[in-house]
């Protein structure tokens, strides 16, 4: 059953906006092989609420997507394998 999901990530402040942009590519590509790919809008640099890994602010990016439940638990070993990404939160948002 293909279901509806969300995910937002934050990539290290310190990478360029062509790294940023590599990295957005890259996250979209493995969602596509996982999933279908709806719509992935960058949010720009924000100021984290606590530091995470030393960094007091992060580029943050919003993907939605569907995908099987059982290939989320994929995608977030992948999240974890890529040291871009310094948080990521994958959520069902509520259906209306």
């Amino acid at each position: 059953m293909v279901r509806n999901y969300e995910t937002m990530y934050i990539i290290k402040p310190t990478l360029d906006e062509e790294a940023i942009d590599v990295v957005t590519k890259r996250v979209d590509d493995q969602i596509s092989a996982l999933g279908t790919l709806e719509k992935t809008e960058k949010r720009g640099r924000k100021r984290l609420a606590y530091e995470v890994k030393d960094f007091k602010d992060g580029f943050y990016v919003l993907t939605n997507f569907t995908a099987e439940p059982k290939q989320i638990t994929e995608l977030e070993r992948l999240f974890k394998l890529n040291d871009d990404v310094i948080r990521h939160l994958i959520v069902r948002p509520e259906e209306v």
